[in-house]
């Protein structure tokens, strides 16, 4: 599938809010090192997070339920906020600059809710942190219902691909926060990166794709394939439009765990 639905149809209209961050204010690497010491603050467990610091009051009977790997600029969250308001959703991502961003664009779309007497966008928040070394720390067994990892670094060099965000290890990690029937979403514009990546999915004991049917009838896929329309139409996503590249997604349901 390459994205049948238009540009417009999944663009929020954000033209009347007020305070809204520019990128060029936000200048960053496109690519951060996974496993280098990043300095990041983390919970020890889960049970010591204070999810009120990022949802406030929203926070108090929910959990998080979506989390987008390496959020970008957050054209996801906040497209999806609307479509699910009580469930609660949080971007992780591992640059500092591009999650200053998406917190700064947060800050104001909550600002601009409240100057209308609504809560909107309460349910979205963004956490700079590293998923691939510390996702244990923030959810419990179980907790997720949504997991998406939308045109990660594709790591090109044979002796870098350790560093995917897709690899036998992190599904493990990636198993034990979905609960069963929770969806794994991939998509990358690099066929080599898909292919690595539904391989180790499809090789995983707790995973399987999904159906043709099931996919086209999936009411998420179409943000997921217009990430790049959702980030504002990024340079990389510019860029992957004038090459006319194709798009690979692919979603994976978490299977129920084995008998003991």
């Amino acid at each position: 599938m390459t994205g049948e639905t238009s540009e417009n149809d999944v663009r929020p209209d954000l033209s009347a809010v007020q305070g809204l961050p520019q990128k060029r204010h936000y200048r960053q690497r496109a690519h951060a090192n996974p496993h280098s010491d990043h300095d990041i603050n983390y919970p020890v467990c889960p049970a010591r997070m204070d999810w009120t610091g990022l949802y406030g009051n929203y926070a108090n009977g929910r959990k998080v339920e979506f989390v987008d790997v390496g959020c970008g600029y957050g054209g996801l969250l906040i497209s999806l906020s609307p479509l699910y308001p009580e469930s609660l959703m949080l971007g992780m991502e591992i640059r500092m600059k591009v999650s200053d961003f998406v917190i700064d664009k947060i800050a104001a779309l909550r600002r601009h809710s409240k100057e209308n007497d609504k809560v909107d966008y309460f349910n979205v928040a963004c956490l700079r942190s590293n998923a691939m070394k510390f996702l244990p720390n923030y959810f419990e067994k179980h907790q997720l219902s949504k997991m998406f990892f939308l045109f990660p670094d594709p790591h090109f060099k044979n002796r870098k691909h350790k560093w995917r965000i897709i690899t036998p290890a992190l599904l493990a990690e990636y198993a034990y926060c979905l609960r069963p029937g929770g969806l794994v979403y991939t998509i990358t514009d690099v066929e080599d990166l898909h292919d690595w990546m539904v391989l180790h999915l499809n090789e995983h004991p707790l995973f399987e794709r999904l159906t043709d049917e099931e996919e086209k009838n999936d009411k998420i896929l179409p943000y997921v394939v217009n990430r790049f329309v959702l980030d504002c139409s990024t340079e990389e996503g510019q860029k992957a439009a004038r090459e006319g590249r194709n798009k690979y997604p692919a979603i994976f349901r978490r299977l129920p765990d084995p008998d003991p």
